[in-house]
């Protein structure tokens, strides 16, 4: 027996069939999985180098909280700052890329 949708999901559900939502859903979608995949690399890099999160953090500059935040949020927004202070702390650099024509769309 197939479980019965909350009136959220109905909610969502009638939503997504409205074409400018489902555009403003994309797009949010496309931020947050470019958010997750940054998030992502930024900590396989902090393995890579045997970094615990407070380490990271002193290097970094920043709270100890930011950083257990950022790498274990469901869904984490960091701010550009935060990002680019942890690249520096991590040794990397981060670069904004034109979007490939396929994927700008």
């Amino acid at each position: 027996m197939p479980k019965a949708r909350t009136g959220a999901e109905r909610y969502l559900n009638e939503r997504r069939e409205d074409t400018d939502y489902g555009l403003v859903h994309k797009a949010a979608r496309r931020r947050i999985d470019q958010i997750d995949s940054i998030i992502r690399v930024l900590d396989q890099r902090r393995c890579h180098l045997d970094l615990s999160k407070a380490e990271l953090a002193r290097r970094a500059n920043l709270r100890p909280e930011v950083i257990r935040r950022l790498f274990s949020a469901e869904s984490p927004n960091p701010t550009l700052s935060t990002l680019v202070a942890l690249a520096e702390a991590l040794e990397m650099e981060l670069a904004a890329e034109p979007l490939e024509a396929s994927r700008a769309s």
